[in-house]
This record gives structure tokens, sequence and C-alpha cells, in this order.
């Protein structure tokens, strides 16, 4: 079972977990680096917020309760990076337990996300954008963050526990 599945608010009616009523905010999960985006609170909109280098249990802890409080965050939708055969990764293990740690530390519901291909789209937009290295660098994170959580908006967003194969 998912932590999106062990602590939804509430579940629709074909037993998906719901979202609580609220900003969203998308997680692209790094050991050094995460990269943070927020929705409006229609959920019409995903925006790049930053990217936060982690600091150590307890900063990070105090980061994302000072950001959920802010924000008004609902949800953090953490993106899970999966296999184009839709089989998860080590940094998909990973992900989850930072969800857990993260749910634990703000008691946000959590979601997860596949975020295949945000990044590569990242690079992408950054790349044609024709920024120096340390700048492409600085808004990777935040905008693979922004990526992923339009995409979770646009899928109606729901939390999709098995990513599943691409092919």
């Amino acid at each position: 079972m998912t932590e999106s599945q062990a602590n939804p608010p509430a579940d629709d009616p074909r037993g998906e977990p719901s979202i609580p009523p609220g900003k969203v905010a998308g997680i692209d999960y790094g050991t050094v680096r995460i990269g943070v985006a927020v929705s409006n609170s229609s959920r019409t909109i995903a925006s790049p917020l930053e990217t936060y280098t982690r600091r150590g249990a307890k900063r990070d802890a105090d980061y994302f309760r000072e950001l959920a409080g802010e924000e008004q965050i609902a949800c953090f939708v953490i993106g899970l990076p999966v296999h184009l055969n839709g089989e998860e990764s080590q940094k998909s293990f990973e992900a989850r337990e930072f969800g857990k740690w993260l749910h634990a530390e703000t008691g946000v519901a959590i979601a997860y996300y596949d975020e295949r291909f945000s990044t590569a789209q990242a690079d992408e937009l950054l790349a044609a954008g024709k920024l120096t290295k340390k700048r492409r660098k600085a808004r990777r994170d935040m905008l693979a963050a922004q990526i992923m959580l339009a995409s979770f908006l646009e899928s109606g967003a729901t939390s999709r526990p098995d990513p599943g194969s691409i092919g």
C-alpha cells in the first residue's frame, strides 16, 4: 500500500485516494537538491517555487513545515522516477521513503506521480533559453517539479500507485 493510499483524507467512488481541497506542492526529490513547485488554490496553474538545497533532517523538516503553513499546502505530490517499463527504480524507493518522512513531519497528505521525462523536458526548455550552465542548474529541479505538477493537475489530480509501462 502506498503512502497516498494509507493516508488519504477520503476516497473517491473509484477507490482512488482523493486530495483535500487547496494548493498542491510538487516535489522533484533529490538527495542533494529538491525542486518545489506550487499550484494555485483552484489547481489550474503550476508555478516553480524554488530549488531547495538539503541541510539535514531538522532543517529540512523546518523548511517543509514552514512551506506547508505559508503556502497552505493541502497535499505534497512527490515525483516517482520510474523506468520506461513502469518498474520502480531505487530512486523511486527513496522518493517513497521521503514521502513517508514528509508526511510524518508536516501532517500533510502525500501523493505520488510518475515523473518520467520531467527532468529531460526541463533541460530542453532551459537549453532553449540560452542560460549559462550555472543558471540552468539553479532552475532545473524546480522546473522539473513544475512540469510534473502540471501533468498531475492535468490528469485530474489523482495519485498513481502504479505508474505502469509507457510501451
